[in-house]
Order: structure tokens, then C-alpha cells, then sequence
């Protein structure tokens, strides 16, 4: 396996978004996924009542930390954060580092939290220095924030229609052209390894 490079570029982050059958997929990424990781910003499609329990799961499972985000709270490496199910997550730059927002406005593409809301964030935010990352789900949510992720230099991945449960979402961002890379689920984590060590290089 691919390790964590020990020098990232300034505010390296990696975006998540899933909803059908993420569950598992988010799993799955996230246990190929060494503690020295920068942080993890997650969107699953879940009820409220649901996401702290996947959260304390995820976390008794990973080498990261996994946690739900919380409005306001410092962005660290080694962490995850995942959005609640009441509220939408974005990041926002203070200072020399990023902080996780909540808000409780309008659902996007029938969602809150919204896959591009997210993303959208990454975009603004971040540029060249985000990775974007969607996996399986139902409906397009993602994919126009991926493509946004994409335009600023990010770079995005899409998970491949074989291993996904729905391809809705992947299939979306692939339709828009936002993917550079459309992956098999076992292999994501290390993609995202590689494209660390890869930024790494150039910062």
C-alpha cells in the first residue's frame, strides 16, 4: 500500500460525497487510509438520527479519527469529519487553516446535507489543493460541485459503474466530464494516496 507522503502541499483536504450504498464504499476508502492523512471532509446521504452512530462506527474502524463536524471546529489532519444529517457541510478558510460550517438552509437536489454544497466549498476554498472523491448514490447531487471542483484544479475521482450499488451520482460527473479518473471502489484509496504524493512533489 501506498503511504501518506510525510510532506503535503499547504491545505490538502479530501472531499467525500456518496449516498446509496455509501455506507460500505465510504468504509471501504477509509480503512485503506493511513492516520497521517490529511483531513477527510464526508458527505453521506443518511437521516440525523443515523450519522453519529456511523461516525462511532467508522471511528472503531479506521486508523483515522472520524467524528461527526461540528459548526466552527478547526479542520485537522488525521481527522475525518462527517456531515451531520441535519445540516449542510462546507470548509471555510480563517487564517492559516480551514474551519467546518454548518447551516440548516434549503436543501440542494432534495438534500441536507448536500454532496455539492460541499464540494462546491472545496472549490472556492481550496482550488488545486482539494481532491474530490464521489461514490455510489442515486440522483446527480455531486456531480455539478465536482465539475466545479474540477474547473479550479482539483483533482476529482468518480467510482466505476461495476462497484457501485447505484451509479446515479458517478455516472452524473461522468456525463459532465467533471472526473479525471473513474475508479473501481478497491482501488480509491490508493489513487488518492498517489495523488497526495504527487501534490507533495510539486508544493
Amino acid at each position: 500500500m501506498i503511504s501518506a507522503p510525510s510532506s503535503l502541499p499547504s491545505g490538502s483536504i479530501v472531499f467525500i460525497g456518496a449516498s446509496t450504498g455509501g455506507t460500505e464504499a465510504i468504509k471501504d476508502v477509509l480503512l485503506g487510509l493511513p492516520a497521517t492523512m490529511p483531513p477527510v471532509l464526508i458527505v453521506q446521504h443518511m437521516p440525523e438520527m443515523f450519522t453519529g452512530s456511523f461516525a462511532r462506527r467508522l471511528d472503531g474502524l479506521c486508523a483515522m479519527r472520524v467524528k461527526e463536524a461540528a459548526h466552527g471546529e478547526r479542520v485537522e489532519s488525521g481527522t475525518v469529519y462527517l456531515a451531520p444529517g441535519h445540516s449542510h457541510l462546507s470548509i471555510r478558510r480563517v487564517g492559516a487553516g480551514f474551519q467546518c460550517e454548518l447551516a440548516k438552509s434549503e436543501p440542494v437536489n432534495r438534500h441536507r446535507p448536500s454532496v455539492d454544497v460541499l464540494f462546491r466549498s472545496a472549490a472556492e476554498q481550496l482550488g488545486r489543493a482539494a481532491i474530490g472523491v464521489l461514490l455510489t448514490g442515486m440522483g446527480k447531487d455531486g456531480a455539478n460541485g465536482l465539475l466545479q471542483m474540477l474547473k479550479a484544479g482539483a483533482w476529482t475521482l468518480a467510482q466505476d459503474e461495476a462497484s457501485c450499488v447505484v451509479f446515479g451520482m458517478p455516472r452524473e460527473a461522468v456525463l459532465l466530464g467533471a472526473a479525471r479518473e473513474v475508479v473501481p471502489l478497491r482501488d480509491i484509496a490508493a489513487r488518492i494516496l498517489l495523488r497526495l504524493s504527487t501534490q507533495s512533489g510539486r508544493s
